[in-house]
């Protein structure tokens, strides 16, 4: 990973959120897997794609977390959407008080992440933890969607914002989006975390992109600056 890109550090944002921060389930309801099931198999009955052919297209936290097997994975590139931070994140990742952020896909642009192909044959079984991680929020439209990579086109699965979803903020401007993300912190840790992590898993493929980039500069000022004003106050006291 080239280190020298990366302006966030993890303990930069440690000492930002210093405090854990409990989980309060009424922030988010989520919906149940009787309530899931009809989405995925309405998605598996529209698929594009071969038999047995199952890919995802990952471009956020499925780089460092993607948290299912994988039989192979590709650099590959999304014509027509773009990754965003545009989607609040009330719990996990914020609280409703303060609110993270997590990413998108909107139209327009190109967007290059993974394309992660999943084993197995029952494809059901298989997409059922990704379809409760990515659509138990409701702030999701899972999409069949082309993308290329080195060794050809495949037909993959992919999340795009839903523009219906409470949660959908609009096209905020990126000192807004920092503004958030720097101050917000759920039970799962800092949204500022997430950035990192997703800045630092596209530096390790070779994937640059300018509004993850801005955004991890942006946030990372405005947290050394809330360290600096901490010091200041720790000094006189």
């Amino acid at each position: 990973m080239a280190s020298r890109s990366l302006d966030l550090s993890l303990a930069l944002i440690a000492r930002a959120h210093p405090d854990p921060v409990a989980d309060d389930e009424t922030a988010l309801p989520l919906l149940s897997d009787t309530e899931l099931t009809p989405g995925l198999e309405t998605i598996l009955a529209h698929a594009r794609r071969p038999p047995g052919d199952l890919w995802v297209f990952g471009y956020g936290s499925l780089l460092w977390s993607p948290e299912f097997e994988i039989a192979e994975q590709r650099v590959a590139t999304l014509r027509g959407w773009h990754r965003r931070f545009c989607l609040l994140q009330r719990r996990f990742r914020g609280t409703p008080e303060r609110p993270g952020f997590v990413l998108a896909l909107e139209r327009g642009g190109l967007c290059k992440g993974v394309a992660f192909r999943l084993p197995g044959d029952d494809p059901h079984a298989v997409l059922m933890p990704l379809w409760r991680r990515e659509m138990k929020g409701k702030g999701y439209e899972a999409r069949w969607v082309e993308v290329a990579t080195a060794q050809g086109p495949v037909t993959a699965l992919t999340f795009v914002a839903n523009r219906a979803s409470d949660r959908y903020s609009g096209r905020l401007s990126e000192e807004a989006i920092a503004d958030k993300i720097a101050s917000a912190c759920g039970h799962l840790g800092p949204s500022a975390e997430y950035l990192f992590r997703t800045v630092a898993a596209c530096a390790e493929l070779g994937i640059r992109d300018r509004h993850l980039w801005r955004l991890q500069s942006l946030v990372a000022a405005r947290l050394r600056d809330g360290d600096t004003a901490s010091q200041k106050i720790e000094s006189c006291a």
